[in-house]
């Protein structure tokens, strides 16, 4: 692979893994149980709410340090799908409400995609662990 994608690949695990870590913190901070009510809202499980600030805690931690950088980021892009379809999507890509619209989302789910696709092998600790370059 070359030097450039790499770089640019680890850019987009630093980024990516910073949103979503500093999101998962957030639902931490707002107490689960308001996160688990605001998904009864859209008449989801409350159960999916926990699942998806630890995913995103971890996720974010794991791809900030690049472990299992394809597994967490299609782990999140299913994720963003999600919350595109059942959050997002009615509400527009730019929100002219006090919410945002779908386009932080959708841009998680490029650079996540990306991710998954190609791995990021750069200053990562699967290649320090396993010595492979772009392992799940």
């Amino acid at each position: 692979m070359s030097t450039r994608f790499e770089w640019s690949a680890l850019v987009l695990r630093l980024i990516a893994g910073l949103t979503f870590l500093i999101h998962g913190i957030d639902k931490f901070q707002m107490g689960l149980g308001n996160v688990a009510g605001f998904f009864g809202t859209m008449g989801l499980p409350a159960f999916i709410a926990y699942f998806v600030a630890f995913l995103e805690l971890i996720g974010g931690i794991a791809l900030i340090l690049g472990l299992g950088t394809r597994l967490f980021s299609a782990v999140m892009v299913v994720i963003m799908v999600g919350a595109i379809l059942t959050a997002k999507l009615s509400i527009g890509f730019l929100s002219g409400q006090a919410g945002a619209g779908y386009e932080l989302d959708l841009a998680l789910l490029a650079m996540t995609l990306s991710l998954a696709i190609s791995g990021s092998s750069k200053y990562s600790l699967d290649g320090a662990l396993f010595g492979k370059k772009n392992i799940a």
